[in-house]
């Protein structure tokens, strides 16, 4: 069972990683930073809209409108760092 806790451990981070490169990205495209036009860029874009957004698309419907700031991906991360400290100290302790 804890190696079950370990592998959603793991998911967990890099589900993290993939919300800031998917962040990092649109910042890039959105300041002509890398062409989208471009197709590895068009096909890392795509898979990270694909990861991403179904857990932020809920979240944005929920968030005001802040105009050209996206604050769903730190309520995602947020999320995500209580989620791993509820697994990591309440259940991972009493799992043999």
């Amino acid at each position: 069972m804890r190696a079950l806790l370990d592998v959603i451990l793991v998911v967990l981070q890099l589900y993290v990683w993939l919300l800031i490169a998917a962040a990092v990205l649109s910042w890039l495209v959105a300041f002509n930073v890398v062409n989208p036009h471009n197709s590895f860029v068009r096909n890392v874009g795509e898979f990270l809209y694909r990861i991403t957004e179904p857990v932020l698309g809920p979240i944005r419907r929920v968030l005001p409108d802040l105009g050209g700031i996206d604050l769903s991906p730190m309520v995602v991360i947020l999320l995500v760092f209580f989620l791993q400290q509820v697994i990591h100290y309440y259940i991972y302790p009493y799992v043999f």
